[in-house]
């Protein structure tokens, strides 16, 4: 197994645009919006790949200081640590489950930091990158 990382910052307004976040529409691939469904994000291009990681706490380490950029902007104050959700991301990363964090931030923005197990067990997409461990 390995992961792959995948970041969106835009128009919170936007995510409102679930045909296009489904990957039946002929817009989903083209769409920068993220998937509905975690999973989804397989379904992408390759080049939506932010990293790729062959560890979980590799990829959970990407995840907290990509996070760690936006806590000047968040729209309310954390209400989980930041070493709390690495400790959790770790864990579920390591059993084979996606982890998704979503945040407002200031200016009715949203940013979306997800770090996707590859392969999945709930898509059956195949590896984006046709990843030597898959």
């Amino acid at each position: 197994m390995h992961w792959h990382a995948y970041q969106w910052t835009g128009p919170g307004a936007d995510r409102g645009n679930e045909a296009e976040r489904r990957p039946a529409s002929s817009d989903f691939p083209s769409s920068l919006v993220p998937p509905m469904r975690t999973g989804d994000w397989l379904a992408k291009p390759a080049a939506r790949i932010t990293r790729t990681f062959d560890e979980p706490g590799q990829a959970a380490g990407w995840m907290a200081a990509e996070y760690a950029k936006t806590c000047d902007v968040l729209l309310l104050p954390e209400r989980m640590p930041l070493e709390e959700r690495l400790e959790t991301a770790v864990d579920l990363l390591s059993r084979g489950v996606d982890v998704q964090w979503g945040e407002w931030l200031q200016g009715g923005r949203f940013v979306t930091i997800g770090v996707i197990c590859c392969p999945n067990r709930h898509v059956s997409h195949p590896c984006p990158i046709r990843h030597p461990s898959r």
